[in-house]
């Protein structure tokens, strides 16, 4: 009987506490009247390879824009074996038990225990404790102890709220590292294929070096080259040879990259090789409103978690300077056998209230309670840190694909008019009617045209993929993940 009054007593008391001291948290208002920029606007008008579209969402799977399967295929690799989003996931699972655990404290601790013991009286001080006079007697006693600590002023509550938003930053962090790594696999991919791209011209420019080096070497038979025209046209050659080396010695860290990205050794290689062929560039673009990105950027989310954790802590130490409650319970039998247990007179049970009050502890708990405030404005600075830097990135990856489309539309103007030029010298050069220094020239106009024409393609490859990124990437129009939405 006893013990359902116990059981009935802390919930009488949590009812009565109900409170929670400290500050609540409220979410962070979006900027107002926020921008990209004022002077932020569309690609040129007389180019319609690309548009941005304003207030459109970000898709999950955003890659598929660039309508190459072998990049579909390895950011799938890539998020089902790099170990980093394994070990996302266990710390999530880590944050969340811990969460549970705390929430275990609004319940009260039962333990149940059992002590038998045999014993022996000493007759030369004490009396036989049974009645035939045995010195030898033993004890059994079962019971049942219940503590529990009313959380009246609200400090466990604090403390759940603190864990949960620790989880919820976890979460984020998660979805942070999902966008990172799916991120850096389509920057990965780009960079090889403006490697191979470059490598691909210079070897094209080794081959025209060469064969203008046979030209002039058969000229030079003829007496209708110097030695010094061919000299130089060798010192040419080696030079465009020169370029080789450090761009192969790229690609084949850029290819380890990749494959440590996609959760490989780099003696297992992967399938899929890129160049600038395998990407198609994406015709819209969508540009979140500035008041949608504080929601969408994770690592917003996750500074406004940091902010909500730290507002909780400082309510937990104001809790930690108010009274502390604690009751505990005990009921139980003891007797001399297994046997005679739950008999009438072998009952006991005891019941016991406790309060403490801090009155002076040289001021630590002030101080603690101060720290958790200062801890809380750091927060707030950081939050508002975070945010600025979000919107700076959105900004520059617009203002890179304002740029990006004149750069590709002059470098393929440069390039065709330095093409025109070679071909029109070269055959002047054929005919003597060009000395081989215009040759030469034009050869240099040309090969650094090709050049400047693959990487501004890249770049504006990769400006478009850092423009998804620096929106927050599309996680939250991603497929649910188990580990992140149970």
């Amino acid at each position: 009987m006893i013990l359902r009054h116990l059981t009935a007593l802390p919930l009488v008391l949590a009812l009565l506490g109900g409170c929670a001291v400290g500050p609540d948290f409220e979410t962070p208002k979006p900027p107002e009247e926020a921008g990209y920029g004022k002077d932020v606007a569309p690609p040129p008008a007389d180019d319609t390879t690309q548009r941005l579209v304003f207030g459109h969402d970000v898709a999950g799977d955003w890659w598929h824009l660039f309508h190459s399967e072998p990049l579909n295929a390895l950011v799938r690799q890539a998020l089902a074996n790099n170990p980093t989003m394994a070990a996302g996931q266990a710390a999530l699972r880590q944050a969340r038990e811990n969460v549970a655990a705390q929430q275990g404290f609004y319940y009260p601790s039962v333990s149940a225990g059992i002590d038998a013991s045999r014993n022996l009286t000493p007759l030369a001080a004490l009396s036989p404790t049974g009645p035939n006079g045995n010195p030898y007697y033993s004890l059994v006693t079962p019971q049942l102890s219940v503590a529990f600590a009313p959380d009246v002023f609200g400090a466990n509550q604090r403390a759940v709220e603190s864990l949960q938003a620790q989880a919820d930053n976890q979460r984020f962090m998660l979805e942070a590292t999902w966008v990172t790594l799916t991120s850096n696999i389509v920057a990965a991919a780009i960079q090889e294929a403006s490697l191979r791209g470059q490598i691909g011209t210079v070897e094209q420019t080794v081959r025209i070096e060469d064969d203008l080096l046979t030209i002039l070497r058969a000229q030079q038979r003829l007496g209708q080259a110097s030695g010094a025209d061919v000299a130089a046209q060798e010192a040419a050659l080696a030079l465009a040879q020169q370029q080789l080396p450090p761009l192969r010695k790229q690609l084949a860290q850029q290819r380890d990259a990749l494959i440590a990205l996609a959760g490989q050794f780099p003696d297992d290689d992967i399938a899929q090789k890129f160049d600038l062929v395998s990407f198609q560039l994406p015709t819209e673009l969508p540009v979140s409103l500035p008041a949608d990105l504080v929601k969408q950027r994770p690592d917003i989310r996750q500074a406004e978690e940091n902010l909500h954790a730290a507002s909780a802590n400082i309510g937990q130490a104001v809790a930690a300077r108010l009274p502390q409650i604690v009751l505990t319970a005990q009921a139980g039998n003891s007797a001399n056998s297994p046997g005679n247990l739950f008999t009438p007179a072998t009952n006991f049970w005891s019941v016991t209230g406790g309060l403490t009050q801090p009155l002076f502890d040289g001021f630590t708990l002030m101080h603690r309670q101060r720290a958790a405030q200062a801890a809380f404005d750091q927060a707030a600075a950081e939050y508002k840190s975070t945010v600025l830097t979000a919107f700076q990135n959105v900004a520059d990856a617009l203002r890179a694909l304002q740029s990006d489309a004149d750069a590709v539309n002059a470098a393929a103007a440069a390039e065709r008019a330095a093409g025109r030029s070679l071909e029109i010298a070269r055959k002047q050069m054929q005919l003597g009617e060009v000395a081989y220094l215009a040759l030469l020239n034009a050869q240099n106009a040309y090969a650094q045209a090709q050049l400047s024409q693959v990487q501004a393609i890249a770049i504006r490859l990769a400006d478009t993929a850092a423009l998804f990124q620096a929106l927050g990437g599309g996680w939250w129009n991603r497929p649910p993940d188990p580990d992140a939405n149970p």
